[in-house]
């Protein structure tokens, strides 16, 4: 079962880097390049978010709510950005994809931008991944994160038989041919404490009840559905809030 987390209504007007301001636009860059590409072959299910909110989200996320541990996984992580980010804010981040020239494209993100965003995380000036505190001292939000960068995975991000969760086998997140990579990461869903996803349309109630069945009481879903709208749920350990509750 889920809670949903209300986010702040002036969620976007939250601090960036300049560093990942810049990081964001050269990805674009990148990104559009790859896909106007003739000579490999098109990835259908792979579009870019709104990587600032995403930013502001987990930052936020990181800095007001109660996390039952550090583990961060993104759910089909395409050129990384997002992982990159939560390593950023601190996270013991990876990624799960399921195209091998998105984990190319990811590593690549990893190799030209971890180490730039870590100095920038473990700045004590206003350029900071603590949100910009002018006070050029480190707060408590200030990241420790990991010492090496953040792992790729090449494999499924849905746990076995989250298939059946699906009332649509339509469905673009069932519609990739690779195992689930929990095994090559040797933990399961249930060992992170947040994970985001970006779901297609209509698909996503069906990455919530995923995260609902397999997720640790207390883990944090993030999803970026669209434009401006970030969302986030938790998963509760019983149901005694069932009617504050979406499922």
């Amino acid at each position: 079962m889920l809670q949903r987390i209300e986010l702040p209504g002036r969620l976007n007007d939250r601090p960036v880097p300049d560093s990942l301001r810049g990081m964001i636009h050269d990805l674009h860059q990148r990104i559009e390049t790859f896909q106007d590409r003739w000579d490999v072959p098109q990835v259908e299910q792979f579009v870019a978010a709104d990587y600032e909110l995403v930013y502001q989200t987990l930052d936020w996320i990181r800095e007001s709510q109660l996390l039952i541990g550090n583990r961060f996984v993104e759910w089909g992580c395409g050129f990384a950005t997002v992982t990159v980010i939560a390593d950023m804010l601190g996270f013991d981040a990876i990624g799960i994809e399921s195209e091998a020239t998105l984990i190319e494209q990811g590593r690549k993100t990893i190799s030209d931008w971890w180490q730039p965003l870590r100095q920038t995380a473990t700045d004590t000036g206003t350029d900071s991944a603590s949100g910009g505190n002018p006070s050029g001292t480190p707060t408590s939000q200030s990241p420790v994160g990991q010492s090496a960068p953040p792992e790729l995975f090449r494999g499924n991000f849905l746990p076995s038989g989250a298939d059946d969760l699906a009332d649509d086998p339509t469905l673009p997140s069932l519609g990739h041919d690779v195992p689930p990579a929990y095994r090559s990461i040797g933990l399961d869903l249930d060992d992170f404490a947040v994970v985001y996803s970006y779901p297609w349309p209509g698909e996503d109630e069906f990455h919530e009840s995923v995260f609902a069945e397999h997720a640790a009481p207390g883990a944090i879903l993030v999803q970026f559905a669209g434009p401006n709208d970030t969302r986030a749920w938790r998963r509760l350990a019983n149901d005694s809030n069932r009617a504050n509750s979406a499922y």
